[in-house]
This record gives structure tokens, C-alpha cells and sequence, in this order.
């Protein structure tokens, strides 16, 4: 797994996910690769139409919106080309060498699971082009994503700002310790203020484990700050974000307590539209 794979299509979003996946592969010293997908729509040409010849509709005109259909896919293939080639000058403009570039037809979610084990980071949009201009919008693809792929994702944000902090919600299970471990190892938040967070509950063991891992952190040379928060999950941690000027999040994606319900149950899809800087589902 040694590539960032970076989605790129015609949404608002393009240009932080292209910025996003050059400050991921500065830091992991990874090669990118953009890719652009064309998903299948409905052509005119593909419609049974044949009922219409009766009600007067003349077959050249049946012809005519075939060729629209044609042409229209011409020009989706000239615009991904485009963009890609924007996205290369941009890795290249940064200091980047190891880049490539794909263009292909079928749907996005299964392009990724077919270049996931060349994939060391995928690096998607929040909204995706049929979300133009809506930034609370969220791609319909996204959680179906993070359901079938084994890789962590970066979903960005409109737009991208360098972080120099990160916020981790802390629950205590062994998921959440594979989430900190993952973290010391990957290497991309290294050298990033942690804040480690967790809500107060009255379990003894709860509280030793978040020390421990906020013990290890430091040995790993990161600079903690550790909170213990009160009240409602989601509200909580999402307070905490504000108040402490929290530049991005990582979240674990198979922990089974609260946390889980609140980041990848009912309400995940709506921590990421309500989330307005990267956001790291550590896989």
C-alpha cells in the first residue's frame, strides 16, 4: 500500500480534496494518484422509445438525442481530463514527483475498492458533484464507502487549512486503542497537537485506560491534551471542537459503544455535514 488516492470530479470541492491529498503525501512521503470516475447515467439512445413513432414522434428526432447522449459523453471525458490535469500541476507546482492519474467509467465506490490495495490513504469530498455549491450536502456515496473499504479515508472540507491540532474522541474499548496505535504508526498526525477527549462516565477502568493512552501518546513524542467532557455525545464533542479551535478529526470506524452510535450510526453522515475541517475515518 504505498499510494494516496485522491477523488476528484467537478464539485466545489475538487480543489481541497487535490490540496488535502498533497499535504497527506508531504507528510507520508507517499506518491498520489487522482482519480476520475464517470458514473453510468441513463442514455436517450439506451430508452425504448418505440411507443412514441405511434403519437408522431419522427425517428431522426430519436436519433438526434442519441447523438446529444454521444457527444455529452465526449465532453464528461474532455472535463475529467481537464481537471486531472489540473490536479497533477498542482502535485507538481507543490514539490511532487510520484503522481498518476486515472480516468475511468462505473461507479465510484467500486473504483476505490478496486485500487484499494495499492492505497495507503484514500482522500474524498464531502459533497460530490450533484452537491454543487451545498457544503452541508454529503455525497451519497461516502458512508457506503467507509462500510466497504479497509483503508483509512480523509473526507475534506470546502476548504483546506494545513492543521496544526486534531481532536480523538476516546471511548476505552480495544478499538479505540487500535485508533491511538494507529495514529503512533501512520505517521501523518505526527508532530500534531493531540486532543484527546472522552465523555465522563463512572467506570474506574474507563478513566485508567484514557490515561494510559494519553500516557502513551506522549511517549510517542506527541503533545496531549487530555479532557474529560460531560452531557450529550454528539453536542459535547462538538462544543469541544469549537471552543478549542479544533483543525481536524479522527474517528475510529469499528468501535461498538456511544461513540460509535455517534460517529458511524444514525449520526455520522451528520457529523461530517456539520464537520467544516478534515475529517480521518482510521481504519
Amino acid at each position: 500500500m504505498n499510494k494516496i488516492i485522491a477523488c476528484i470530479d467537478g464539485s466545489a470541492l475538487a480543489k481541497a480534496v487535490c490540496e488535502t491529498a498533497i499535504w497527506a503525501s508531504k507528510r507520508l512521503s507517499n506518491g498520489i494518484l487522482f482519480l476520475h470516475t464517470i458514473e453510468k447515467q441513463q442514455q436517450h439512445g439506451a430508452d425504448d422509445l418505440t411507443g412514441s413513432i405511434g403519437l408522431g414522434a419522427r425517428s431522426a428526432l430519436l436519433n438526434k438525442m442519441a447523438e446529444l447522449d454521444e457527444q455529452r459523453g465526449k465532453i464528461e471525458i474532455q472535463l475529467g481530463n481537464d481537471m486531472l490535469d489540473a490536479a497533477v500541476n498542482s502535485a507538481k507546482s507543490a514539490g511532487l514527483t510520484d503522481i498518476e492519474h486515472k480516468q475511468q467509467h462505473g461507479d465510484f465506490v467500486d473504483a476505490l475498492v478496486a485500487l484499494e490495495a495499492d492505497a495507503r490513504l484514500m482522500v474524498v469530498g464531502r459533497s460530490g458533484d450533484g452537491h454543487q455549491g451545498d457544503f452541508k450536502a454529503l455525497g451519497y456515496h461516502i458512508e457506503t464507502l467507509i462500510r466497504q473499504v479497509h483503508t483509512s479515508i480523509i473526507i475534506a472540507p470546502k476548504d483546506f487549512i494545513e492543521p496544526t491540532n486534531f481532536m480523538l474522541a476516546y471511548d476505552g474499548r480495544e478499538t479505540a486503542d487500535t485508533v491511538v496505535q494507529r495514529i503512533i504508526q501512520g505517521g501523518l498526525l505526527k508532530g500534531l497537537i493531540c486532543h484527546l477527549v472522552t465523555i465522563k462516565n463512572s467506570e474506574d477502568a474507563h478513566k485508567e485506560k484514557f490515561e494510559q493512552a494519553q500516557e502513551l501518546l506522549k511517549q510517542e513524542g506527541f503533545k496531549v491534551i487530555a479532557s474529560y467532557i460531560e452531557g450529550d455525545i454528539s453536542s459535547s464533542l462538538m462544543n469541544y471542537k469549537k471552543e478549542h479551535d479544533i483543525q481536524l478529526v479522527a474517528m475510529g470506524a469499528f468501535s461498538h459503544s456511544k461513540v460509535r452510535s455517534f460517529f458511524l450510526g444514525s449520526n455520522t453522515m451528520r457529523m461530517i455535514e456539520n464537520c467544516r475541517v478534515p475529517l480521518i475515518v482510521l481504519r
